[in-house]
């Protein structure tokens, strides 16, 4: 499984991707430096991951599954937890008493929104969904990552057409922000 796949095979190796980061802030000491680097490598996975299923795949939830605005609304609220939490670590140090407590909690969200995600939604959405539609969602969902935001905007907005619009602006914003501070380096 890997990325160029349908939106299922896709997003599914991003929830990969972000479970191996956090394995490897687990294996660092909890005052390291390198873990603050690590934080900030998945936030920016997060974020662009969270940014892409906002802008594409919950509208075809809403679209394609039954009860798919209640899907649609919880994911987005899981989402909004998860870049609070990822905003609270942004602003701290390895080595602040916070830090590890907020990443057992950010741990703790994401792993509870992946596998409802894939447990439940991505179930759902196969079976009402067209193999080509699949596949659509899937190029759409890897454009989408590449101009999204990288760092965490709780205020933004989660729904289309603002987000769609909002979105790539922030993106380069942020992109060019992380270039002149080094971060993700």
């Amino acid at each position: 499984m890997g990325h160029g796949a349908d939106v299922i095979a896709e997003l599914t190796a991003d929830h990969r991707e972000v479970e191996d980061l956090f394995q490897q802030i687990e294996r660092i000491a909890p005052a390291d430096s390198e873990r603050k680097h690590l934080v900030d490598q998945l936030t920016t996975e997060l974020v662009r991951h969270a940014v892409a299923e906002e802008q594409h795949l919950y509208p075809a939830v809403r679209e394609h599954v039954p009860d798919g605005d209640a899907l649609a609304d919880k994911e987005i609220t899981d989402h909004k937890r998860v870049e609070s939490l990822l905003k609270d670590l942004e602003a701290r140090d390895a080595d602040d008493p916070d830090f590890a407590h907020l990443l057992v909690k950010l741990r703790t969200e994401v792993t509870a929104h992946v596998q409802d995600e894939e447990g439940n939604l991505f179930v759902k959405l196969r079976a009402s969904c067209h193999p080509y539609v699949l596949e659509l969602l899937g190029e759409k969902i890897r454009t989408a990552k590449k101009t999204a935001p990288t760092r965490p905007h709780p205020g933004s907005p989660s729904t289309p057409p603002a987000n769609k619009l909002l979105a790539p602006g922030i993106g380069l914003v942020d992109r060019v922000r992380d270039f002149f501070t080094g971060r993700g380096k």
